[in-house]
Formats: C-alpha cells, sequence, structure tokens
C-alpha cells in the first residue's frame, strides 16, 4: 500500500485515523502497531513475522545491554551481527553467490527471495535502540508494546525518514496532540502527495521515455534533458515521500526530524549531503563515521573513514555494483573536498560553486539509475558528446515538458514557497489556505485515478 494511492487515502487513511482519535490515549500505541502491521502486511504478509523477530530480538537486547553493563559491549556486537546478518541474508545473499560463482565456485546457489520491502528502513531504526541504550544517550523501554509501535509506525516504516530511537523515546510515551499540529500535518501531506503525484510521475514518465530511447535517437541534449528529469523523479518522489510522513506523523502526535533541505541549492558535494537524505547520512556520521574515529585522528584517517562511509552507503541502498561505484564516486568526491575542494570553491562566485555541485550530483544519478555498468558507460558517452549534440526528439521532449522542468526547478528550492507564495504575504488570502488544499487534493486525486506510472523508487531499498 503506497500514500498515494486511492486505497491509503480514502480507506486506510481514514479508518485508522477515526480509530486512533476515539480511542483511550492509554492505548492508542497499540492500535498504532497493530494498523501499522496491517498496513505492512498488505503487500508483504508473510514478511511481518521477520520485522516482529526483529523487533524481539533488538527489544531484548536493549533489556540486556540495560542490566549486564560488563558484558554490554559483548551483546551489542552479537546485536549488530544479527541485523547486518538479517538484512544481508536477505538483501545481498544472491549478489554474494553470483561473486563466488563468477570465479567458477560453484558451491551455493541463488534463493531469488523478494526483498522485503522497507528492510534497510526498519533494520537501522530497530537498531538505533540497542546503540543509544549502550551509549547512555536513551534509556531502556519498557513497552515492548511502545517499541514494537517505534519500529512499525505506518507513516515511515517504508521508506523512512529514519527515525532513531533517541529522537522519538519521549514521544512514546506522552505526545500532545492539537488542532493546530493536525493541520499542519495536513498541509504537510497534502504537499507531499502533490510532489509525488503532480511532480515525481510526471518527471518519471519522461525519464522512461528518454532512458527506453535507442541508441541511434539519442543526442547529448536528450541524455542530459534524461537525466534531469530523474534527478527531478527521485528527489519529488523521496521528498515527496517524507513529506507525507512527516505529515502523517504529526497528525497522530508525532515530530519526525527533516530528511530533505532543498539539496539541488547546494553549493558543493559536502553541502548536498547535508541536505539529502538527511536521517541517513546523520545515521552513518553518527553509527559509522563517529565510531570509526571520524576526522580527529589526521587526514588520512579521515579519508579511509569517510570511503568505507560512502562504500557502505552506496551498498545500502542495493546489492548492485552499479550502487557501490556510486558510493565509492561520491565518496572520493568528499575527501578530495575535505582536502582541497572547499577551500578552493570558496573562491569561486556562487553559480560556479553551484554549477559544480549540480554537475556531479547529474553524473551520481546516472550511476544511481542504471544498475548495468555498461548502460552507464554507454549513457555518459551520449551525455559527454558521443552523439550528435540536438536532435528533432529532443526538441519534441523539451516542448511538451517545458512547464513540468520550470515547475520541478522552482518547486526544488525555497522560492515557491516563500517569496511565490501569495499565501504567506497577504493575510487576506490566509483564509483561502484550506481552499487551496482541497483543491490540490482533488487534482492528485484526479491523477491517481487516471495515471497508470505510480512507483515509489525508495521502496526497493
Amino acid at each position: 500500500m503506497v500514500f498515494s494511492s486511492l486505497v491509503f487515502l480514502f480507506a486506510y487513511f481514514p479508518i485508522t485515523l477515526f480509530i486512533m482519535k476515539i480511542a483511550p490515549i492509554k492505548y492508542r500505541n497499540f492500535i498504532l502497531l497493530i494498523v501499522s502491521l496491517f498496513f505492512y502486511g498488505w503487500s508483504e504478509p508473510k514478511y511481518i513475522i521477520l520485522m516482529i523477530i526483529s523487533c524481539i530480538v533488538n527489544y531484548y537486547f536493549g533489556h540486556l545491554i540495560t542490566i549486564k553493563k560488563n558484558d554490554a559491549k559483548k551483546i551489542l556486537v552479537l546485536l549488530v551481527i544479527f541485523n547486518l546478518g538479517l538484512l544481508g541474508f536477505f538483501k545481498y545473499y544472491d549478489f554474494f553467490v553470483g561473486i563466488i560463482n563468477s570465479l567458477g565456485i560453484n558451491i551455493l546457489k541463488p534463493l531469488n527471495i523478494p526483498l522485503p520491502v522497507g528492510i534497510s528502513f526498519y533494520t537501522f531504526q530497530a537498531m538505533s535502540y540497542p546503540i543509544d541504550i549502550y551509549r547512555n544517550q536513551a534509556d531502556e523501554q519498557k513497552s515492548l508494546v511502545n517499541f514494537m509501535c517505534y519500529v512499525t509506525c505506518f507513516p515511515q516504516l517504508i521508506a523512512g525518514p529514519i527515525v532513531r530511537y533517541k529522537d522519538i523515546a519521549k514521544q512514546l510515551e506522552s505526545r500532545i496532540e492539537s488542532a493546530d499540529q493536525f493541520y499542519e500535518g495536513i498541509i504537510r501531506f497534502v504537499n507531499g502527495l502533490a510532489k509525488k503525484v503532480l511532480l515525481a510521475n510526471n518527471a518519471g514518465i519522461l525519464w522512461e521515455a528518454i532512458s527506453a530511447t535507442s541508441q541511434d535517437q539519442m543526442s547529448t541534449a536528450l541524455a542530459w534533458l534524461g537525466i534531469i528529469a530523474y534527478a527531478f523523479q527521485i528527489y519529488f518522489d523521496f521528498s515527496g515521500y517524507s513529506d507525507m510522513a512527516i505529515g502523517l506523523g504529526k497528525m497522530f502526535g508525532f515530530d519526525f526530524l527533516e530528511n530533505f533541505n532543498y539539496p539541488y541549492i547546494a553549493s558543493s558535494i559536502t553541502d548536498f549531503w547535508r541536505r539529502w537524505h538527511i536521517s541517513l547520512s546523520t545515521w552513518f556520521k553518527d553509527y559509522v563515521y563517529i565510531p570509526l574515529g571520524g576526522s580527529r585522528h589526521g587526514m588520512l584517517m579521515t579519508c579511509r573513514n569517510l570511503l568505507i562511509v560512502w562504500i557502505l552507503t552506496g551498498f545500502w541502498h542495493g546489492a548492485n555494483w552499479n550502487f557501490v561505484l556510486w558510493g565509492l564516486f561520491y565518496g572520493l568526491i568528499l575527501i578530495f573536498e575535505k582536502v582541497i575542494g572547499l577551500k578552493l570553491l570558496k573562491k569561486c562566485p556562487s553559480f560556479i560553486r553551484h554549477g559544480y555541485a549540480l554537475f556531479f550530483i547529474l553524473i551520481g544519478w546516472v550511476l544511481f539509475a542504471f544498475t548495468d555498468i555498461s548502460s552507464i558507460i554507454e549513457y555518459l558517452k551520449i551525455m559527454f558528446g558521443h552523439q550528435v549534440l540536438v536532435n528533432d526528439l529532443f526538441m519534441y521532449y523539451l516542448r511538451n515538458n517545458i512547464f513540468l522542468l520550470i515547475v520541478c526547478t522552482l518547486a526544488s528550492t525555497p522560492i515557491i514557497y516563500t517569496s511565490l507564495n501569495p499565501l504567506k504575504h497577504n493575510r487576506n488570502l490566509e483564509m483561502l489556505a484550506p481552499v487551496w488544499i482541497i483543491v490540490i487534493m482533488l487534482l492528485c486525486v484526479a491523477f491517481i485515478c487516471d495515471a497508470t506510472y505510480n512507483p515509489f523508487l525508495y521502496f526497493r531499498f
């Protein structure tokens, strides 16, 4: 079940909301747990038991860390092995078997097990609980129901943002649900839905059409237009989902941390990764980079730690070599910026810094979009002049999508939400905000009813 579906919008969500609001406060976490398991089981019923096992094991080991201080480190190591082993088996087993078999050692066979939806996200969330307890950054959660509610909470269960236990521990015990917060949640949800349905889906249709174009019909300009469309699709798809998750959380009394901060206005790759998928970047920083030593032991060790983190970040996204290459690509750029790049960029005009960042971001999306290395190479060749510069097909797609591209460009910056937002500058128009939200909602529903293309890209991670 996805947020941008009629089943969710007109059945699951209103029923869930009604039940939650009439239920006594002391039972709301239990009810949220049940409806979240139902939400997950809608598409993954056989994997509900896997998620429950993950919750119970992490909860129990968190308890052991609390009561057995002398053995806490050993217990934590065992728990990390369990979590990474679980994630590794379902996500990476066939990948490593393929590598072994390619060496002529045919001792194992691929299992072709479907990847459980959201396993990368909920595994990292569950792991944060015992780690936070071990670090004395959070107290033990006495209620298994509350802990399972935290891990399975349906707004952020499938594709984040990755909510760390210490950030939400107090809200699990008691949270205030106000009318203002609920209204703010509605606005955030509808904005996210609009990003997904009106922008991401249409940018995705453009990308699908261009990426399916035969090589003899491609031009350099068309290849750049295609990857720009993909950049818009993945941003509005993922940030739209995060906005919907944050909005839903507010409706139920939770305050989830932000996951995006206009990443395409970044002035460097370092700046980009402070703005893109913030919850994942922060997770790797706090639980991998800093424990490795961070930047505390000289530049050489700092570069090593950055490289390890970014190879792991790439591999977290999927069991394919293109994701490893993508992580390595960003790791090397970030090392360059750490050593000398940022100092050089500070001397450049802002448009040079911004152009530099966008150039490498778009190259990165080529590595991310194609799982086949040969396809990556061919697409990059076309982007850098291996084909004719401009052709009629490029002009056709540009003419038909120029309005979409302009709106996506504006919506990727704060300008459309600030200076171009009339509701923020005219008190007389503020009362029209609910009308505007209803209009956008109806427009989204109309698009959903007519759509044949409505994927969530990050569901595969």
